[in-house]
């Protein structure tokens, strides 16, 4: 079993670190608010003052945070990993959802003071997490990868390798960026079914049904035709911030993407409207709020 230093306990990654310690492993904690981590530490993690506390002596470092400010802070703040002098040929696995720009400049700081590095974002959501069922989404050399995939098993069904250091990133960047498109296109597709005078219900369960439709869309149309947003399942602020890193991602590839842009905006609108915080669903009443009143006559 391995030593391992997790940090971060928000949705996504209390419950991976609970299946690393379902599996055995030594789970050594840091979380900016400890109560939220209290839980791991009845299942037997120790909690740890700060990330440099728990990286010290650990063979492998995770991180699951927020956003680039975040994970700079984990990995080089006055407290952080780096600043604990972690074991030469420790593996660093950075988790989070963050920009191509910075996991390269990370992994330079992090190779440079003899750890490894790898980027493993994930997909399947808090659920997912919790169930040991994430598809771990890797950026690594071969032997780096190997190396660590017996511990990536613990909360992953699948470790599907893209290439070196910032390939897992991109590709994350990617699905995303295309997530944050199908929502924007089905909430237009259902504020025109409105508009029209279809009943919602029926457009749900159709487009449910239908040749445009996928496991994000299946899960955004109740939460739209209901106005469930408060239940947060991945807030817009996030999508916001993925939906920007991936276009800043295409910029430095030099393309220009239209209609992620405009889905990038509403979500923009979201956040400065102060609704980051709801669900990212939330855009359908963005878009509502920004159309003309019907008219009396709707036969055009």
């Amino acid at each position: 079993m391995a030593r391992i230093a997790f940090i971060g306990i928000g949705s996504m990654g209390k419950g991976m670190a609970r299946r690393l310690l379902d599996k055995g492993h030594e789970v050594l904690i840091h979380n900016r608010s400890k109560t939220k981590a209290q839980t791991l530490e009845v299942a037997g993690g120790s909690i740890m003052d700060s990330p440099a506390a728990a990286a010290a002596s650990a063979e492998f470092i995770f991180s699951m945070v927020a956003d680039d400010e975040a994970s700079r802070q984990v990995w080089l703040g006055p407290e952080g990993i780096l600043a604990g002098r972690p074991k030469a040929g420790a593996i660093g696995v950075e988790c989070s959802t963050l920009s191509h720009d910075w996991i390269l400049e990370l992994n330079g700081r992090v190779t440079g003071v003899g750890l490894r590095f790898m980027d493993c974002p994930v997909t399947g959501g808090p659920d997912g997490a919790e169930k040991g069922t994430l598809k771990v989404l890797a950026g690594a050399d071969p032997v780096t990868l190997a190396e660590s995939t017996p511990v990536l098993r613990g909360f992953a069904e699948e470790i599907i390798h893209f290439g070196p250091v910032g390939s897992g990133t991109c590709y994350k960047l990617i699905v995303n960026l295309m997530g944050a498109a199908q929502a924007a296109s089905l909430a237009e597709g259902l504020l025109l079914a409105e508009r029209a005078g279809l009943d919602l219900e029926t457009v749900g369960y159709a487009l449910g049904k239908g040749t445009v439709s996928s496991p994000h869309v299946k899960y955004l149309i109740p939460r739209m035709i209901h106005a469930d947003h408060d239940d947060i399942y991945y807030p817009a602020s996030l999508r916001c911030k993925d939906a920007a890193c991936a276009l800043a991602l295409a910029a430095k590839n030099q393309l220009d993407l239209p209609g992620s842009n405009s889905a990038a905006d509403l979500y923009r609108r979201a956040v400065a409207a102060g609704l980051g915080e709801k669900n990212s669903s939330i855009i359908l009443e963005v878009l509502r709020t920004a159309q003309p009143s019907a008219g009396r006559d709707k036969s055009g």
